[in-house]
């Protein structure tokens, strides 16, 4: 189905899904979903927020998907650098970005790109990934639950990954379903 603003895609061309990182530990991980995206049949690029560079490899990431990774805004008349997406996967995403971005805040490609995907139609799943503490703040709850009104698929709670106390998410990252974002794709 045709969605606003939607181009034509060549017969050819894999779908496009944007993985779009934050700062997070757990983003050192995102290899995981990547390789599973592209095991789907995905042709995958990766966006990061400023402060998901620190926990990223560019190299690596730039090798597995063969497209740069971006994480600022483009120069006016400079080429895209990355095809258009077919959909998106915001994983994980922090609190500050949730929140910002079910406010209309754009002041990071990543938020930009969500933001924009959004007005398009463009499938969206977004995934939350916080510690119990931050978790239950008002700005975020409200955040979330705006996202889920407006259509956004939002995988977070214990039933996705448990929730742990400040300073103890990190030792179980490596049980994340990494899985799970795909899914909801389908």
């Amino acid at each position: 189905m045709a969605r606003p603003g939607d181009r034509a895609r060549p017969a050819h061309r894999r779908s496009v899904l944007y993985v779009l990182t934050c700062g997070s530990p757990l983003a050192r991980q995102v290899g995981q979903l990547v390789a599973a995206a592209q095991a789907d049949g995905w042709d995958v690029c990766v966006v990061t927020t400023p402060d998901g560079q620190k926990f990223i490899d560019h190299e690596t990431l730039a090798r597995q998907t063969g497209h740069p990774v971006r994480s600022r805004y483009k120069h006016p008349g400079d080429p895209d650098l990355l095809p258009p997406a077919d959909a998106m996967i915001v994983c994980p995403a922090t609190v500050n970005t949730v929140t910002k971005w079910a406010a209309g805040i754009t002041d990071t490609l990543v938020l930009g790109l969500l933001v924009e995907a959004q007005g398009r139609g463009l499938p969206i799943v977004a995934v939350p990934f916080t510690n119990s503490a931050m978790a239950v703040h008002p700005a975020f709850q409200e955040a979330l639950a705006r996202l889920d009104r407006w259509g956004i698929t939002v995988l977070f709670g214990d039933h996705v990954f448990p929730l742990y106390p400040p300073g103890k998410s990190e030792a179980h990252l490596h049980a994340f379903p990494w899985q799970a974002p795909l899914a909801a794709l389908h």
